[in-house]
């Protein structure tokens, strides 16, 4: 993969089959609190800044039927599997997935009515020059919605003090690398900044407790399989053990076996307006 100009200097998931297949899970995780808040249905054409495999692609298609979508991503794994999994809308012209970057899009000013960013800017170095770079190809009036990691709100209970300290070096490492964990809650500034106008802020949440067992169990399954995603690199850098890792893992057994337990994140969807 070509180095893009506003990357951060590493990825911590990884770019595997079985991390791109996390990917979709995820999406559909998250979909129905993330997209009962997004209305791209006054708009015709958008682009999809950092549109890693087409999942989230996928589900606006589903929810937007009418959208023409143009996707860019920097990493050609990524867009190798999007091309895949969206090939029937590709064929039909209706969907575009091509590796680019997102601080110099080829595309024109004005182009576009809508923009989607989803679970990008923690992995870049210049937010801003995205967010502008975004605004530059969209018309007057579009709208543009990021929708960004706020990492320091997760919690659970029973205490659990190994995936404490390994939420701390995931961040951590990813700081490192200048992306940034925390981002969410930077994103009106950002915008601001950008030269957007009518910004919006949302706090959406996952909270699972003894009223809803079920998607408890299922949340606490998604997020091991989330904070494992960063493991190998974790310990590859020296930044956590395998004991560590495995005491992690058993903590959330218990967490899925305890009556009274919960888990708890949060994160922020922002909306601008271009004028």
């Amino acid at each position: 993969m070509t180095k893009k100009s506003s990357l951060a200097d590493g990825y911590i998931h990884g770019f595997s089959s079985n991390e791109q297949d996390r990917l979709y899970q995820q999406a559909r995780v998250h979909e129905e609190i993330i997209f009962s808040q997004i209305d791209f249905s006054n708009q015709t054409n958008i682009v999809e800044v950092g549109s890693g495999v087409g999942a989230q692609t996928q589900i606006m298609l589903e929810r937007f039927p009418h959208l023409k979508i143009n996707c860019i991503d920097a990493s050609e794994t990524q867009v190798d599997r999007a091309r895949k999994t969206l090939k029937d809308k590709i064929s039909s012209g209706q969907v575009q997935v091509n590796v680019g970057d997102a601080m110099d899009m080829p595309f024109q000013d004005n182009q576009f009515d809508g923009a989607f960013v989803c679970w990008l800017l923690e992995h870049v170095q210049n937010p801003i020059g995205i967010l502008k770079e975004i605004k530059r190809v969209l018309k007057a009036n579009g709208v543009i919605y990021c929708n960004e990691v706020f990492n320091s709100t997760f919690y659970c209970h029973p205490y659990s003090p190994s995936t404490l300290k390994y939420w701390f070096e995931f961040n951590d490492y990813q700081y490192s690398l200048k992306g940034d964990p925390f981002v969410g809650g930077k994103l009106a500034n950002y915008l601001m900044a950008a030269g957007y106008q009518n910004i919006s802020t949302k706090v959406l949440t996952h909270q699972y407790d003894n009223r809803t067992p079920k998607k408890r169990a299922q949340f606490i399954d998604y997020w091991a399989g989330l904070m494992l995603s960063g493991a190998d690199n974790l310990i590859a850098t020296g930044r956590v053990t395998r004991e560590l890792v495995e005491e992690m893992q058993k903590e959330f057994n218990q967490l899925k076996k305890d009556d009274d337990s919960v888990i708890f994140y949060s994160w922020i969807l922002a909306k601008g307006q271009v004028f």
